[in-house]
């Protein structure tokens, strides 16, 4: 059976901190995740100049373009996240909000794209990334079935490999909005594989998932959920990734193939305890 794949979403959560990216990094590989991802924007084009010059008090001044270029990492940054990874042997991948962002994204050779939920009907990126044609995550969160529809259809017609990720976008999400079933209605309806992008606290919701058959699972992580950042409060720390990966690999063995027998462990039980015909 294939396992999901597990990715650690470092976001912004490195606060423009190369060293805390590093630790962030070298946390999700040791609990063992398949990949860690990042987020990449060009302020100037995903905000407006209204948007940017609002006051907002940050670690990096007191607008919010300054809090907004501050979560931002520079090529350099990204040459040296790309050789720890290596180092590391983990994947690293990054969700783009903009064209120009993927664009520059493409140097750094990764093997996966992403698109989140805000971006899901941004159709001039959807096609950019699905030029490309490697296998996309595709986050559902706020979207409808009409419009996860049109970006499925981007990607078909492009011939590029994606899953949908079923997603609920407040951070953090209450555990009754969860709607897990949502899963099997994207399966049907568009015939793919579908994982799970979860913004809730603790890991019962994303386990489940992964119990209802999730091909793929993403949770934000951080070193500590108290530090300045939106996303912290949904993130999971490192104690708790590694606890959620193991606990994804154990219910991957237990889901089993389906196939009913009889198990070689369970043959001396049959021998001691069944006294009518066994036939």
């Amino acid at each position: 059976m294939r396992k999901p794949f597990v990715i650690a979403e470092i976001g912004i959560n490195h606060n423009g901190d190369l060293d805390l990216a590093r630790k962030l990094i070298a946390g999700a590989a040791g609990a063992g995740c398949d990949a860690v991802k990042f987020q990449k924007r060009t302020i100037e084009e995903v905000y407006s100049q209204e948007e940017l010059d609002q006051p907002r008090e940050s670690p990096w001044g007191t607008t919010n373009r300054e809090q907004k270029l501050g979560l931002e990492f520079t090529a350099e940054h990204y040459t040296q996240i790309d050789s720890y990874c290596r180092s590391q042997s983990i994947a690293w991948f990054a969700s783009a909000w903009d064209v120009p962002s993927q664009l520059f994204l493409r140097q750094y050779g990764c093997d996966y794209n992403k698109i989140a939920s805000a971006l899901l009907t941004h159709r001039e990126l959807l096609a950019t990334v699905a030029t490309e044609k490697k296998h996309t995550f595709i986050s559902t969160g706020m979207s409808t079935l009409d419009q996860i529809q049109k970006a499925v259809d981007i990607f078909r017609s492009a011939d590029c490999s994606f899953e949908l990720m079923h997603c609920n976008s407040t951070y953090p999400m209450p555990i009754e909005e969860a709607n897990l079933r949502t899963m099997d209605t994207l399966r049907k309806q568009f015939t793919c594989d579908v994982g799970y992008s979860g913004h809730e606290t603790g890991i019962a919701v994303s386990l489940a998932a992964v119990a209802m058959g999730a091909t793929s699972v993403e949770r934000h992580i951080t070193i500590d959920r108290s530090m300045y950042g939106s996303d912290q409060a949904a993130s999971l720390e490192l104690v708790g990734l590694s606890r959620l990966v193991k606990d994804i690999r154990a219910i991957t063995i237990a889901r089993g193939d389906g196939i009913k027998r009889v198990t070689d462990t369970e043959k001396d039980a049959l021998k001691k305890l069944r006294k009518f015909d066994t036939t």
